[in-house]
């Protein structure tokens, strides 16, 4: 019932002169150094230009593929000496 006493506590009626709403505080965020690397160096990295990144992802991912093909190159000579590189198929045991 909207008359009861139990009501008006719920619905917070009758309490708006007597108290005001707690202000809130706003917080600064501030930036701490992770470990192994330091804020400046944070700093640089964030400030540094997408063009100098991409260049810098390329010249990475080239490293990575010329890596890969040195080691394919590798593998390659040995498995032509050495035979197939396949393994022969075993026959499944099968109960009948």
């Amino acid at each position: 019932l909207v008359w009861t006493q139990a009501w008006r506590r719920l619905h917070k009626k009758g309490i708006s002169e007597t108290t005001t709403k707690k202000r809130t505080r706003r917080i600064n965020k501030v930036q701490r150094a992770v470990v192994g690397l330091s804020l400046d160096d944070m700093k640089k990295k964030a400030s540094v230009k997408p063009e100098v990144r991409a260049a810098s992802r390329d010249a990475a991912l080239k490293e990575v593929k010329a890596r890969s093909a040195a080691s394919k190159g590798k593998k390659g000579r040995k498995g032509a000496a050495g035979g197939a590189g396949q393994r022969t198929k075993m026959p499944k045991n099968v109960k009948r």
